[in-house]
Order: C-alpha cells, then sequence, then structure tokens
C-alpha cells in the first residue's frame, strides 16, 4: 500500500467513527472518545512499528482504567483519604492501632478511605474505616500482596495489573493523603504528592504525616527536609506549609476538613490560569486583602473574583464562585498558605460547613 493510499484510509477510518458518533444520542465527552478511538486507529496504522507488548500494555491499561472510572464515579461526590505505610507493620504496633483509629476517625467524619488493599497499615485503614467505607486498590503480582482480609470480596476492592494505573487512582480520587510510617514505597508518595501538586497535576490536597504519640518518623523527617532542602534553598522556605506532622488524631482530622471549610477545588484553564472554586463568595474587601498578602505568587494581574468560566461549562460545580489568579507554579507553600486564609474567611452554610466530605 503506497504512503499515500494508507492515508486515505486513515482518514477514511476517522470519518467513519466521527460518523459513528453523529449517529449516537449526543454525549458531552464525545470529542474526547473521538480523540480516544482516532489515536488507537491511528497506532493501529503503524502496526509494524507498535510491537505485541505494547499492544498488550495498551490493552491491558486500558481495562485497569474501565474499572476505576466504573468503581468511583458512583462516590464521586464524597471525600476520600488515601492512606499510605508500611505494609510489613503487624496489628500490634503502634503504627498500626494509630492508621485503624484514625481511618474510624475520618469516616465518622463522613469521609470515605481509600489504601493499596494489602496488610499492614492498609488493613489497618481499611479495619478503621470498616469495608463499607473502605476502598482497595490492590497490585496483581507473582507472590505477596494479597488483597487483606477486611477488604477481600467486596466490590469496591480492584486488582490492577500496572502500578502506574495504580497511582493514578489513588491520587486523582484523593482529597487527602494520611502517610504513616513506611518505607521507600511511602516516601516515594509523600514527594510524588508535592511534585504532583507543584506542576499543577494533582491537588492541591491537605497531606497529614501521623506518628504514633511519641514517635519521631516523621518529625526526623521534617528535620531532614529543614536541613538538607530548605536551608540549602533547594526548595522555599514556606514549602514546609504543604504538610501537617502530628502525632495526635484531633489535629491529622482537622487539618483534612479545615481545609474543605471554604475551599472546594481548583483547576487550571490554559497555561497559567489558575481557578480557585469556593463554598462562599468572599467580600470585597476579603479579595483586596488576599492581594496584599499573596502578590507575590502571581504572575501578573490580580486576584479577582469569577463565576465559572467558558471552559467550565459542563463542570458540575459550575453554580460556585471562583477566585481566579494567575499562579508562578513554583510557591506551592504560600498557595496553600492562601488557601487557610481563605478557609478563615469564607462563611459557607452551616450545611457546607458542618459537611466539608461532600464534594
Amino acid at each position: 500500500m503506497t504512503s499515500s493510499a494508507s492515508f486515505d484510509t486513515l482518514e477514511s477510518l476517522q470519518a467513519d467513527i466521527a460518523k459513528l458518533f453523529e449517529d449516537l444520542p449526543m454525549s458531552k465527552h464525545r470529542q474526547y472518545i473521538i480523540q480516544a478511538l482516532a489515536t488507537i486507529v491511528r497506532l493501529a496504522h503503524k502496526s509494524e512499528e507498535i510491537e505485541r507488548l505494547d499492544w498488550k500494555i495498551l490493552s491491558s491499561s486500558l481495562t485497569d482504567m474501565e474499572r476505576g472510572f466504573q468503581l468511583f464515579y458512583a462516590y464521586r461526590h464524597v471525600r476520600k483519604v488515601a492512606i499510605f505505610g508500611s505494609a510489613r507493620l503487624s496489628p500490634e504496633t503502634p503504627e498500626y492501632r494509630m492508621a485503624y483509629e484514625f481511618a474510624r476517625d475520618v469516616c465518622r467524619l463522613g469521609f470515605m478511605v481509600m489504601t493499596g488493599g494489602g496488610g499492614g497499615i492498609m488493613q489497618a485503614g481499611n479495619e478503621g474505616a470498616g469495608r463499607e467505607n473502605s476502598f482497595g486498590l490492590n497490585i496483581q503480582l507473582p507472590f505477596e500482596q494479597q488483597a487483606n482480609p477486611i477488604i477481600e470480596g467486596d466490590p469496591k476492592l480492584i486488582h490492577f495489573k500496572y502500578f502506574f494505573t495504580r497511582k493514578l487512582f489513588l491520587l486523582k480520587e484523593s482529597d487527602a493523603i494520611a502517610l504513616f510510617p513506611g518505607g521507600f514505597g511511602t516516601q516515594d508518595e509523600a514527594f510524588e504528592c508535592m511534585t504532583l501538586s507543584q506542576t499543577g497535576k494533582f491537588g492541591p490536597v491537605p497531606l497529614v504525616l501521623i506518628d504514633h504519640p511519641g514517635g519521631d518518623y516523621w518529625r526526623s523527617w521534617s528535620e531532614y527536609i529543614d536541613k538538607q532542602l530548605v536551608q540549602k534553598g533547594l526548595v522555599s522556605p514556606d514549602d514546609p506549609s504543604l504538610y501537617t506532622v502530628t502525632d495526635n488524631l484531633d489535629v491529622a482530622c482537622n487539618a483534612i476538613t479545615s481545609f474543605y471549610q471554604v475551599y472546594h477545588s481548583s483547576r487550571y484553564v490554559g497555561d497559567r490560569l489558575l481557578v480557585i472554586r469556593l463554598k462562599a463568595e468572599l467580600s470585597d474587601a476579603e479579595v483586596e486583602q488576599l492581594n496584599a498578602d499573596f502578590s507575590d505568587i502571581l504572575v501578573t494581574g490580580r486576584i479577582e473574583k469569577s463565576q465559572a468560566l467558558p471552559q467550565e461549562a459542563q463542570d458540575e460545580t459550575f453554580e460556585l464562585p471562583r477566585l481566579v489568579l494567575y499562579f508562578n507554579q513554583r510557591d506551592l507553600g504560600r498557595l496553600y498558605q492562601l488557601i487557610a486564609v481563605i478557609n478563615r474567611m469564607g462563611t459557607p452554610s452551616a450545611e457546607e460547613k458542618a459537611h466539608p466530605e461532600r464534594k
């Protein structure tokens, strides 16, 4: 087949896909469905350049994502806390007990809990939350990492084939992250959450590092961050505002609930415009105060009140008031400080204030 004929075939297939969706009921996501199918068609057109293993990876990762999307859709309006920590800690350890009690407490506040579905801290999280309030995002391995008995057999347990799709959903669905002592994987989650949030790929969400009473795992970690990163200028002096280190469950839970008192969520429109959705509108005087205190994080312009932008027309948060600003995407710690100030300023309704777990 000549190059011209191949191009004509590809265009014909793309036209067939477009015709297919014209015949189906109109979907608000039609554009993205067509784009996804067109990508697969383009790959199929390059079949000699795409190996069998590549097709297996593509197919299996799509299957992983299909399971995740279908599971979490029914729970999209409930905020979830992801719990990370060592799989090696037994139920007799104080860390396990602390994770159990934390999960129990956040579920009493109306949140749900997600874990990796395995043993140790993951099992403590599912046990404290209870089966009905738990998700398990397990990984298929030839050995180890069997689902813990709390979540085994539950429809909210997914066995992912790939670590990257599993991590995608653990972060995508998280409205807060709670980290307990653990090994390399736990450390990886802590740093990745900060990195992805700083680059606008995740969050911002509250990040709570929890020790058992008198424990120093995260306090020692925080001292390392200060000595080796902050003092040497490798991160901003404000970056410790990204996380809360505590051995007190009341402090840990409050760090999560207070984060969503007025702040609802945020997204970027375009490259730099950050849209912050609020549960209550701020006064003009309060916005002026934000501009006076946080002008250093703006690339240009001012922090301004706004309604939903045209790009958000299909967003479920369309009716919420907003703030818009050209955030420099560098001073993430300062952004967290801005959110903390917003949460002290606004006055949400009694219903919203009582239920920060709803979104």
